[in-house]
């Protein structure tokens, strides 16, 4: 268990902005509840002109350092931080990654310095935050600031699922939780009880629009679940209105997510877009729960 973020009018709270509307919403939301925000953008991912007025303090960061949010953090008296958005990892695949990241000592030492046992998400998250805690800085969960982004249970569109719908989503709902209990992806595209894709590296919807691409037909179904024991620190599935517009544009027909364990900005007009669209968002809890 790690500690709440601390109420209104006390130490700022240090956020590690990526991509995405998420940071923006915890840090105005931070602002209204009277908490500071220093915030550390990361270069390439975070938007300055969307955060800023909503933040005390605002830095810039690249992807390969780690001193610098430190010793931002530390300077502005932030004792406990946490970070909001997507942060996009196809980049460790870059040519000359080494010249285009220039990381810092810290980063170096981090990275090609420890004898990790893989590099998968929950490894080098749970990895980033142990290095902060070693100055003092403690990792908290967005969530505990913001909790009504996590979607409750049930059909959260006019349109509910068919019987055949309802079969792909129990199919899928078990291979999506393997596929986060290995720490492979959250998702996974079904039509017929037959897997069409399976996410990586290259996030949920780049492997929707894949599966469009091997079902021409269209009308398939998207699940989307967190990994069994989700750390909520980190790496919490989110969906939004870019979630629908690629759906749409693959031609899928369904989107099942998991109760409890989502987050799901500008839900009403996302939601409203759905309905627009045609395509069924439900909310569910583990199959047999």
């Amino acid at each position: 268990m790690t500690s709440a973020i601390p109420p209104a009018a006390l130490a700022p709270v240090g956020l590690i902005a990526g991509w995405g509307r998420f940071p923006v919403y915890f840090a105005r939301k931070a602002q209204e509840a009277g908490i500071p925000v220093v915030c550390v953008g990361i270069r390439g991912m975070a938007s300055r002109e969307d955060l800023e007025p909503y933040c005390s303090k605002f830095y810039w960061t690249g992807i390969g350092t780690l001193d610098k949010p430190i010793r931002s953090f530390r300077r502005e008296g932030v004792t406990r931080w946490t970070m909001a958005g997507k942060f996009h990892k196809t980049f460790l695949f870059s040519p000359y990654l080494f010249f285009r990241v220039i990381p810092d000592l810290r980063t170096i030492r981090f990275w090609w310095g420890h004898n990790r046992r893989d590099n998968k998400d929950d490894t080098i998250l749970l990895g980033i935050i142990d290095e902060f805690a070693r100055d003092g800085l403690i990792c908290t969960s967005a969530l505990d600031l913001c909790p009504e982004l996590l979607v409750k249970e049930g059909t959260l569109t006019k349109r509910s699922v068919s019987a055949s719908e309802l079969a792909d989503i129990d199919f899928g709902w078990t291979l999506a939780r393997e596929m986060g209990r290995l720490d492979v992806g959250q998702s996974v595209m079904v039509k017929n009880r037959m897997v069409l894709a399976v996410e990586a590296i290259e996030g949920t919807d780049q492997a929707i629009l894949r599966a469009g691409l091997l079902c021409r037909s269209g009308g398939f179904v998207v699940v989307k679940v967190a990994k069994p024991d989700q750390d909520m620190r980190f790496d919490v599935p989110t969906i939004g209105r870019t979630t629908i517009e690629t759906i749409h544009k693959a031609g899928g027909r369904v989107l099942a997510v998991e109760a409890g364990k989502t987050i799901c900005l500008d839900e009403l007009e996302t939601m409203a877009l759905a309905d627009r669209l045609g395509i069924t968002v439900i909310a569910r809890t583990d199959i047999g729960r």
